[in-house]
């Protein structure tokens, strides 16, 4: 076995050398700092050549001295070695479809110096990754889904975490708003992260508490629909376990407890955009992935009566609206996306280290110090004023991706860009319409269609029809003795249909409202979608 001395105190980090064991076969190990890998080649086979591996430092879980028993010691090449030692490391790998999963790979040593040089090295550089957690602030909602939360986090993320020495809070909730009140409170100073273990609505719930919690310390009023707001530093990390879990395929490409968890041990950063929704100045919600009016407003107001049937009440809700295919007039006024680059329609999706992203953000502050700093650019640009018959009004701020729907409602929506996806579907027969829905689960363009519309915007107004017409007034109109509205009395007039919004699962019923674009307002435990490999790129093009 070869040795390496350690470098000297205060000198340069140098490269670690030594012949080890793997198994039943020597091979070489490398802790190579300036690279920030550990790699390992075994001896050449007979019949093969030399099979070589590498794993970078920043994605190494743990290190750990490995328990050696007697029928370990006394079997194989160790029945020569008086007293062997070995050390286990642990490290994230990717397998495939974006899943990660923790491996380990057990190295021997002749003797105990050799073992505690190599695993002083592997934790001194591991101490360096100063931006993983230490110690967590978790919520977990035993409800949503299939009810499976705890159970997810007991069996399969808890481990983990105390693998890679990770401290924890634990709290389960017990009512609606439970994680957004808690976190109005407590100390988060503590806390390098919060976790919550849901679907949608979690996230939504601990969002808005973070938000809440980091104006109100900074004394930012929210109900400003013009107020500058304040970045929150403290990350989100999502461990799915909702029926959807649309925020979680959209940033991290699976939904999957095990690929999550690692990417918070790592401490993987993804910043993310966050709109606020206004009536007048009253703020009414945050969302990260869609608002929609008409269709997914009036699919989701019919699916709160069916809570009882669980996930499957979306399907039901969704072809009774379908059939029943109502549409909605109003007024949209929108501000184009201007510092943005790229449009909704060039197929640059968003991955992990985004140009689009980061150029965007470059050039909103260039923006912002143009206006004298302003945080949101103010009302700079030309307005855009649409008026019309709407079966559906959707704005993605991101792609909205789901398994169901693997491009999402905006494939080439960005996660940082500052901006959001704006898509009106206009009034269309139904046979159209069904075209276009079928066309979210398929790779064709689904805004190739004469009666879709779709805008790049950091801002848009929206006004139902029934509130801007003056002479209604609702109190001076009669009903007849059936309890409605009398067609033909001369004060009478017809009520065009309002819908509900859709705000991230939750309802609004509000039809008049503000919508804004924070950049980057959130930060999640993701690293973004990462690029397929040419293989699974192969694969995933023809399913």
């Amino acid at each position: 076995m070869g040795e390496s001395s350690p470098p000297p105190a205060g000198r340069r980090r140098t490269r670690l050398v030594s012949s080890l064991v793997l198994g039943q076969r020597a091979c070489e190990v490398a802790l190579d700092p300036e690279r920030g890998a550990l790699e390992w080649t075994e001896q050449p086979q007979p019949r093969g050549g030399r099979e070589s591996y590498a794993v970078p430092i920043s994605e190494i879980i743990a290190v750990e001295e490995t328990e050696i028993d007697k029928k370990q010691s006394n079997s194989g090449k160790w029945q020569k070695m008086a007293k062997p030692h070995a050390f286990t490391v642990h490290y994230a790998k990717r397998v495939h479809n974006h899943r990660w999963r923790c491996k380990d790979v057990t190295f021997w040593c002749i003797n105990e110096q050799l073992c505690n040089q190599w695993m002083h090295a592997l934790r001194e550089l591991l101490d360096l990754q100063t931006s993983r957690p230490k110690h967590l602030l978790v919520y977990i909602n035993p409800y949503g889904g299939k009810k499976q939360g705890e159970k997810i986090y007991e069996q399969t993320v808890a481990p983990l975490f105390s693998l890679a020495s990770i401290s924890t809070d634990v709290i389960v909730t017990e009512r609606a708003n439970h994680a957004r009140d808690n976190l109005l409170e407590v100390n988060l100073e503590k806390y390098d992260g919060v976790v919550c273990v849901g679907g949608d609505g979690m996230f939504n719930e601990v969002m808005h508490g973070l938000i809440g919690r980091t104006q109100k310390d900074s004394g930012i009023d929210q109900n400003n629909p013009k107020a500058p707001l304040v970045q929150c530093n403290i990350r989100i990390g999502i461990i799915p376990a909702g029926s959807t879990d649309c925020i979680c395929y959209s940033t991290v490409g699976i939904n999957d407890p095990v690929t999550s968890a690692l990417h918070i041990i790592v401490g993987d950063t993804q910043p993310l955009d966050v709109s606020s929704v206004h009536h007048h100045n009253t703020l009414l919600k945050y969302f990260v992935s869609l608002l929609g009016y008409g269709f997914y407003g009036d699919i989701l107001k019919d699916s709160e009566g069916k809570r009882w049937m669980g996930p499957v009440r979306y399907d039901l809700s969704g072809f009774k609206t379908f059939l029943s295919h109502h549409y909605y007039e109003g007024t949209i006024s929108l501000l184009p996306a201007s510092h943005a680059v790229g449009s909704p329609r060039d197929k640059k999706h968003c991955r992990s280290g985004c140009r689009v992203c980061k150029q965007s953000k470059q050039q909103l502050e260039i923006d912002q110090k143009k206006n004298g700093g302003e945080i949101k650019g103010d009302d700079e640009g030309e307005w855009k004023v649409i008026r019309g018959k709407f079966l559906a009004i959707n704005t993605a701020n991101i792609s909205c991706a789901c398994p169901r729907s693997p491009k999402g409602l905006s494939p080439a929506a960005h996660l940082a860009d500052g901006s959001a996806d704006l898509i009106l579907v206009r009034k269309c027969s139904r046979f159209n319409f069904l075209r276009y829905l079928i066309r979210h689960t398929n790779r064709d363009d689904q805004f190739d269609f004469s009666f879709v519309e779709v805008y790049r915007i950091k801002k848009f107004l929206f006004t139902s029809k029934h509130l801007e017409d003056g002479d209604f007034n609702a109190e001076k109109m009669q009903k007849n003795r059936f309890g409605h509205f009398c067609r033909d009395h001369p004060a009478c007039c017809c009520i065009p249909p309002s819908s509900t919004w859709n705000c991230d699962g939750e309802t609004l019923d509000c039809s008049t409202i503000e919508v804004m674009v924070h950049c980057q307002l959130m930060k999640l435990f993701a690293r973004g979608v990462e690029k397929n490999s040419p293989l699974e790129e192969i694969q995933r093009q023809r399913c």
